[in-house]
């Protein structure tokens, strides 16, 4: 007791909504659980008691009645298994504040994000009914899909390390291993592994192994996923699904597309990666260099694009829905796999840490020099968009199902960007009459007007993961705002924004 806490230092978990806060006038709130239990599943937050949240967003101090009973209560139920299934936190994470001038008692509890093997995080013995995850209208039940791809993630053997006992070697397609092997000759000279044969060559790069049932070779989830065919890819993987979509000419809408399923190709990933990378790169100026008497085509951006594609396949969950979608537009590469971030969005922008959803994927395509290992795949693209001097490439974590996008952008940065501008007007004009909630919204939409000239419900849905009358009606306060304009009726509505 005693410390003196300021509010206002919680400002910074405005982003991503990590803050909550909760008048816990009757003692501790049910809510505070779920809360918990979101917070630890998504990027961690803090959870504040005694404080009431306004209708503009601001927050008052309501007080403790019984803080040592509150805090003594806390621990009791955090500690009870029935209740949360694991305990996160210690005893620093959790302090009692007095909030000068008028001497409130606040509770302040720091939930960190859970490790990988630590999720799902969960609360009243229901793994499938007591996990919860944040987004910015709150927390939110999460999906049996969602709930199992956690457990999933939770081993250290990926799942892509699986036998898939009773699939026969020849059920691989033979001129994609050829073809990978001779890559692998071409780049590694004199390695050992070229003198092995296909079957030991396959186990040797984690492709297939020895089954402990019979003791004989087959295909690992890795091996059929690199070398299969598609048919055969499906039985095991019934969400597998890689599409690329060329889209350079606004009267057409695919100028180019290519698909796992379409039966004119193996559609295995690693004849995707080469006819995909391929498609994307031969638009891309390479300067004029040369070394030793020989052009040099190969150039840091052509770099980046491959680790940016391969860790968009390693780091895919082929369980999950909707499969992989790269898109090639005029002016930006986008890249989409089913799975949430396993280090976290920030660690993965950081780097350094290393967790690939698919090892064994990971390994093959390391033996063939595409891809980082020690994680510096990501910062490394960041820093050779710097260097190219582009706006900054875009991570995009969306949930319900779970989605990782990554946008690189080849327009030049500008100075004083829409956003920033937009940002400065809600801070200067309007923010003293939007909610939080309200806000973060108008922020988010605000990031799609960099790239389109207007929005709509389901732009906006899809953006958000909110249901359609939800987006409805934070659109239909910010036209009542004049933040923004509608033009249309129905589903038809176009919003553009409002400025200066």
């Amino acid at each position: 007791m005693g410390k003196e806490f300021d509010l206002s230092q919680f400002d910074t978990y405005r982003e991503d909504n990590r803050r909550e806060v909760k008048k816990a006038n009757g003692g501790l709130p049910n809510s505070l659980w779920d809360t918990y239990s979101a917070f630890a599943n998504s990027y961690g937050g803090v959870i504040i008691l005694g404080v009431r949240e306004e209708k503009d967003g601001s927050w008052r101090t309501t007080g403790l009645q019984n803080a040592p009973r509150l805090y003594k209560e806390f621990w009791d139920t955090i500690n009870n298994r029935k209740k949360v299934n694991i305990n996160l936190l210690s005893e620093d994470d959790v302090q009692i504040y007095t909030v000068r001038p008028n001497s409130d008692i606040i509770m302040v509890i720091y939930v960190p994000m859970a490790r990988r093997e630590q999720k799902p995080v969960y609360i009243n013995d229901d793994i499938f009914g007591g996990t919860f995850r944040r987004n910015f209208e709150g927390d939110y039940h999460c999906t049996r899909l969602q709930v199992k791809t956690m457990l999933r993630d939770q081993t250290e053997e990926t799942m892509d390390m699986r036998i898939l006992d009773g699939v026969s070697i020849d059920d691989l397609n033979h001129e994609t291993i050829q073809g990978y092997r001779n890559r692998h000759r071409t780049l590694k000279e004199g390695h050992p592994f070229g003198r092995l044969s296909d079957q030991e060559y396959l186990r040797s790069i984690g492709a297939a192994a020895i089954s402990s049932k019979d003791g004989r070779l087959y295909p690992t989830a890795a091996g059929m996923l690199m070398f299969g065919e598609e048919y055969n890819i499906v039985r095991h993987f019934p969400e597998y699904f890689l599409d690329y979509r060329e889209m350079l000419d606004p009267v057409i809408r695919w100028t180019d597309r290519l698909q796992s399923s379409s039966g004119e190709w193996s559609g295995n990933l690693c004849d995707f990666y080469f006819r995909v990378y391929n498609k994307i790169i031969k638009d891309i100026k390479v300067p004029f260099k040369m070394s030793g008497g020989d052009r040099i085509d190969d150039t840091p951006v052509h770099k980046a694009i491959r680790e940016a594609l391969a860790n968009c396949l390693v780091n895919a969950d082929y369980y999950g829905v909707r499969g992989i979608v790269i898109k090639k537009e005029p002016d930006k590469i986008i890249l989409e796999n089913p799975g949430y971030i396993r280090t976290g969005k920030k660690q993965m922008r950081i780097g350094g840490e290393s967790d690939p959803r698919n090892k064994a994927l990971m390994k093959m395509f390391n033996l063939i020099n595409i891809g980082e290992r020690a994680g510096s795949g990501v910062p490394n693209i960041f820093n050779v968009w710097d260097d190219e001097g582009w706006e900054e490439p875009e991570i995009i974590e969306r949930f319900d199902p779970d989605r990782t996008i990554l946008s690189l952008s080849f327009v030049e940065r500008t100075v004083k960007k829409v956003s920033d501008k937009v940002s400065d007007k809600v801070s200067d004009k309007v923010s003293d009459k939007m909610s939080e909630k309200d806000r973060i919204f108008y922020l988010t939409m605000v990031k799609v007007f960099t790239e389109e000239e207007f929005v709509t419900t389901k732009i906006m849905c899809d953006v958000t993961n909110l249901p359609s009358s939800t987006v409805r009606r934070y659109l239909h306060k910010l036209c009542k705002m004049h933040m923004i304009r509608a033009d249309g009726r129905n589903k038809g509505t176009k919003y553009y924004l409002v400025k200066d």
